[in-house]
């Protein structure tokens, strides 16, 4: 019967716990020994790496690649009786263990930790229910550094909240807001209707379908006469709804799913939301007058941050990706993954265009506190307003967003970040999402040991 009657009282118990049960010496207590396993970085990319929990991966990159990290323990065959009991000279089989492989990443360490380290800063200063950054080499899709906050100690992950075991970069969705101006740019640029000379009239909001739309200027009379440059820089909400109706829904939705959104990007990490935008049928005048700004649809980080990728590196949307290679114990090369276009979504005059205008953004808009001094830096702010518990805006509840490119002449890196539900201090992006956006991004480029940038050029030469 002991065979049958054989049951757990704890697994994987710390070794002072097994130390002084077994000097008790309670009859019928059998210990065994089991692996466990140890994080020695702690918090750091513990929401990418994930856990083992009894038996298995549990998050992150520990159960999306299970079946290549977990190997095998040798075995013993052989024939037994209904009790467990080995009947005596049969034949016996051993089976030897095997190891579990080895993954290589594309995360840079060192990336990571200034990643982090600033998020951290941005949970002192702000207090805010999450904080986050995603980093992408523009030219492969190879994912930099992806942290947010709060997150977790994968050696004690049972002390904190389950929330906080994902990677909110690749399994948050939430409107973009501003940031999505971009693709209605790029957009417009491609189809040859943006003229950056021509002046639009804000007046602060616009109408559509009886539903007044406000631009962020609405409390003192809109933006006025401008042209459609400083529509830019300005991030002027009823221009760019009049550049989304010259495109048109059809034209402007086709681009939408072009950048990658609405879909997985096929990130390998479990999780992965695909966000929500608006399909055909639905996609009337109302909605595309504000998705044009970026309202009323849902996308997630590394879309964002893919999107605006492909925008700066010539026009090519990349598969974003964590593991590069999968090795076994003796360093053989088991699986290599090599760098994966998925399409050209927009010309490589369109793309310096943009990347000329988004940097117009730093220099002389919105996103002048993303700036980084001695480098060429582009981007562009958001600010989303959050949906209530009735399905109405809150008129206090913002979600700050910037993403961008450095430097200018030869785009390295693309940064996410974002920051939502604010709690303490300044409320406002110019604070919190483009100041974050600007510290990390000094001191990766400091840390890649790039050289300072030549003097931005005139914007007479850009116009």
């Amino acid at each position: 019967d002991v065979y049958k009657r054989q049951v757990y009282i704890k697994r994987k118990v710390e070794p002072q716990i097994s130390e002084a049960v077994q000097q008790m010496g309670i009859p019928g207590i059998v210990f065994f020994d089991e692996e466990k396993r140890y994080y020695p970085g702690g918090n750091l990319a513990s929401q990418l790496l994930g856990f083992v929990g009894m038996d298995q991966g549990w998050a992150g990159l520990e159960i999306y690649y299970e079946e290549y990290l977990s190997g095998y323990e040798g075995k013993l065959l052989y024939p037994a009786d209904n009790y467990g009991r080995q009947v005596p000279h049969e034949f016996k089989r051993s089976l030897p263990p095997k190891q579990g492989y080895d993954l290589h990443l594309t995360v840079d360490e060192t990336i990571q930790h200034i990643v982090e380290k600033h998020l951290d800063q941005v949970v002192v200063d702000s207090a805010p229910t999450l904080a986050l950054a995603v980093a992408i080499d523009p030219h492969s899709g190879a994912v930099l550094a992806a942290a947010s906050r709060p997150d977790y100690n994968p050696d004690a992950y049972d002390d904190y909240d389950p929330e906080s075991w994902s990677l909110a970069p690749f399994t948050a969705a939430f409107e973009p807001g501003s940031t999505f101006k971009m693709i209605t740019l790029a957009a417009a640029i491609e189809e040859g209707i943006y003229d950056p000379e021509e002046h639009f009239y804000c007046s602060g909001h616009v109408t559509i379908n009886g539903r007044q739309i406000n631009c962020w200027t609405a409390d003192r009379g809109g933006h006025g006469d401008i042209t459609f440059y400083e529509a830019v820089g300005a991030s002027c909400n009823p221009a760019f709804i009049e550049l989304g109706s010259r495109i048109g829904a059809d034209k402007l939705l086709s681009y939408i799913e072009a950048f990658g959104y609405g879909r997985l990007t096929g990130v390998d990490y479990p999780g992965e939301s695909t966000g929500l935008i608006f399909s055909p049928e639905s996609f009337g005048p109302l909605e595309l007058a504000t998705t044009s700004f970026g309202q009323g649809i849902a996308v997630t980080p590394i879309q964002q941050a893919m999107a605006v990728a492909a925008m700066v590196n010539g026009g090519y949307l990349y598969k974003p990706y964590l593991v590069e290679e999968i090795c076994d114990s003796e360093g053989n090369v088991i699986l290599h993954r090599d760098p994966d276009m998925v399409r050209q979504v927009i010309s490589t005059g369109t793309s310096t265009r943009l990347v000329e205008l988004m940097e117009s953004v730093v220099l002389e808009g919105t996103g002048k506190t993303a700036a980084v001094e001695g480098y060429r830096v582009a981007g562009k702010t958001g600010t989303a307003e959050k949906v209530g518990p009735d399905n109405s805006y809150m008129s206090d509840q913002f979600v700050y967003s910037f993403v961008g490119t450095a430097p200018v002449a030869d785009p390295q890196i693309v940064l996410y970040v974002a920051v939502d539900g604010v709690s303490k201090g300044p409320r406002y992006g110019s604070y919190t999402s483009a100041p974050l956006f600007s510290r990390i991004i000094e001191d990766v480029l400091n840390y890649l040991q790039i050289p300072p940038s030549e003097p931005a050029v005139e914007e007479a030469d850009i116009n």
